[in-house]
């Protein structure tokens, strides 16, 4: 979370429906406009401070955890009823698997049907899901790994290195809205087509700004 008081209360009370036992981490990358509250607020979570960058912010976090599955959420991110219980299934027949929700965008615009359609493509049919799709894995899984890498495009490359080492990639059929502001803000043809270079860049091993 970063300056996502607002968003963080909505997916703490999402969290807080799931069935089970979850150790809540609120990894904070300096945020001043209320986070660390709304995090304390959300169900019995831990806030911890952790140096600004979403790979940092996550890798503390997992360090933090607990539990021996991790899931990462973006705080704009909603988990749906039942989420936690999907991952438990999934991981109890596959246990190296990293996993992953189908992408979905807040909002009801035919423009946004589009983007998922195309995020279901690469994500489903050429396994590479995003971090906005909740990637989720066993504990010892993910530090066999090594974490998430401390680069732009951090779930890129956790996704492509998860691959190389012959484990699977599985995308569950369950949607995870996620906040559309940046294709409201930037537009969704920009939006997209600045994902897709970025994606393209980190594949060819180019830097990626």
């Amino acid at each position: 979370a970063l300056a996502e008081a607002e968003r963080l209360a909505a997916a703490g009370r999402a969290l807080a429906a799931q069935e089970g036992p979850l150790d809540t981490i609120v990894a904070d990358g300096g945020s001043d406009d209320g986070v660390p509250a709304a995090g304390a607020a959300a169900d019995g979570a831990r806030v911890i401070r952790a140096p600004r960058g979403r790979a940092a912010q996550m890798n503390a976090g997992a360090r933090e955890a607990r539990g021996g599955i991790l899931w990462f959420l973006h705080a704009d991110c909603l988990p749906p009823p039942g989420a936690a219980a999907a991952i438990r299934s999934l991981l109890a027949r596959s246990p190296e698997a990293l996993g992953a929700f189908r992408f979905a965008l807040e909002g009801r615009r035919v423009a946004y049907r589009l983007v998922e359609a195309g995020a279901r493509i690469r994500s489903e049919r050429f396994r590479l899901p995003y971090g906005d799709q909740g990637l989720f894995c066993r504990a010892e899984a993910f530090r066999a790994m090594g974490g998430f890498p401390e680069r732009p495009m951090e779930d890129l490359f956790l996704v492509r290195a998860w691959r190389r080492r012959g484990r699977p990639v599985t995308v569950l059929p369950i949607p995870l809205p996620t906040s559309a502001r940046k294709w409201e803000r930037d537009g969704v043809v920009r939006t997209t087509l600045r994902h897709a270079r970025m994606m393209m860049r980190g594949l060819a091993g180019a830097p990626v700004t």
